[in-house]
């Protein structure tokens, strides 16, 4: 029996010779993800279904990544981090990537990766839906609720109904103005918010090999936004280079067997792909950027674990070099790897950092989720009127920002730093 990727993962991670669409299998966990907002969730269900002095399944296996609401004076969220704390102290865990120590990291699906603690064959259960990042690096990784992380959590084991799988196949040369945001942007355009409702969204072809782990990683992290139980790219030497500058553990990849039957396959040439925008308030709603090109903005927003990469960054420097802003330009690196990266990288010269302090860019604050999930009244980049903002970010949903008036474009950084040179959204490729 043909399997695709994500069938041969789950059924070795089931100790299974073979699973099919639709078979309800338990499955053993490498890794469980979580963060400040439902870490403390989910460590309440583990101390109430197992026990206060229960232990979880693998010290190595659970690491917490506190990065949504951190950099705030909310005693709720100060709260939620002293739990995360206390809880990992005395579980005696080693990866706790905690705010204000040498230790913290940034944003948990870009800290997860750079770490080393995703590797291609393994499955990876985070209490965040945009865990379907981690697909990027050829693993089985999805998001769950904090009941069904806080049995993981004591066991190390999901029960997980095995996904039909949907193929798009992207082949062709990809222009300079087009970037893995507007290739997903275009996909979940095309089959909607439902189009791979629990299905596993497996990317392929030409254009997805030549992509850099940093746009691999937009692809699959926007995968739930389709619906999708998780997303998924084979891995590949790109693949290899990168786990293994990042760890030294053994991992063994897992590839698909030819023919195996998927539920549909779509076949894209990028080549003729347009910079785009999600215009408000769903991710579906595809539209040229230059057919947008009446809308004034008043903020560019980029970052988040879609957009606050290291190739993000190059790709809106690229643009803003030489040039000002007239909206509102807010950076924000998604680690402190990419924080520290930006100082140091150059285009003609100029690191990054000057780069954007010379467009006239906000000043740049601490790796973190920042505005992306709204968060406090305090948090950086939050929306607090009618603001319309273009974002790199991955959801534009009616307040996803903060404000429930606040109109959201999700577009490239490309487009998005376009945008804030002229002030009304604009295709790369007129400036």
């Amino acid at each position: 029996m043909k399997m695709t990727i994500t069938e041969k993962i789950l059924a070795r991670a089931a100790g299974l010779d073979c699973v099919k669409p639709g078979d309800n299998i338990w499955v053993n966990v490498d890794v469980l993800l979580t963060h400040d907002v439902c870490g403390p969730g989910t460590i309440g269900i583990f101390h109430r279904e197992f026990g206060k002095d229960a232990k979880v399944f693998s010290k190595e296996g659970v690491v917490i990544i506190p990065d949504h609401y951190i950099f705030t004076a909310d005693e709720k969220a100060h709260r939620n981090v002293d739990i995360l704390r206390e809880f990992v102290k005395a579980q005696g865990l080693p990866y706790f990537y905690e705010p204000g120590t040498p230790s913290y990291c940034g944003v948990c699906h870009l800290g997860l990766p750079q770490h080393g603690h995703v590797r291609p064959g393994e499955v990876i259960i985070g209490t965040d839906s945009h865990t379907c990042s981690h697909g990027a690096l050829g693993a089985f990784s999805t998001g769950v609720g904090n009941t069904d992380a806080g049995f993981v959590m004591g066991t190390g084991k999901m029960l997980v109904k095995v996904p039909e799988t949907i193929r798009f196949v992207l082949n062709g040369r990809k222009p300079d103005y087009i970037s893995a945001k507007d290739m997903i942007l275009r996909i979940i355009g095309d089959i909607g918010v439902d189009g791979a409702m629990y299905c596993a969204m497996e990317f392929t072809g030409d254009a997805v090999r030549d992509l850099s782990i940093d746009e691999r990683i937009t692809i699959c992290n926007m995968a739930v936004e389709a619906g999708a139980k998780n997303g998924i790219i084979p891995p590949d030497e790109k693949t290899f280079e990168y786990v293994r500058s990042r760890t030294d553990k053994a991992f063994v990849p897992v590839y698909g067997d030819d023919g195996a039957p998927v539920m549909k396959e779509y076949v894209y040439d990028v080549s003729e792909f347009v910079p785009c925008v999600a215009k408000p308030h769903i991710p579906s709603n595809y539209a040229a950027a230059r057919d947008c090109s009446d809308v004034v903005i008043d903020r560019a927003y980029i970052g988040s674990c879609t957009g606050g990469k290291l190739d993000d960054m190059i790709m809106a420097a690229s643009v803003l070099a030489g040039r000002k802003v007239k909206a509102e330009t807010l950076i924000v690196p998604a680690t402190m790897e990419i924080a520290d990266a930006m100082k140091t990288v150059k285009i003609g010269g100029k690191s990054l950092v000057d780069i954007f302090e010379a467009a006239g860019c906000a000043p740049i604050p601490p790796p973190s989720c920042a505005a992306c999930l709204g968060g406090p009244v305090d948090t950086f980049g939050r929306t607090h009127g009618s603001e319309v903002v273009i974002s790199t970010t991955n959801r534009n949903f009616i307040g996803r920002m903060g404000s429930k008036n606040a109109p959201i474009y999700l577009a490239s950084p490309l487009t998005a730093a376009a945008s804030a040179v002229t002030g009304r959204i604009t295709d790369p490729r007129d400036i």
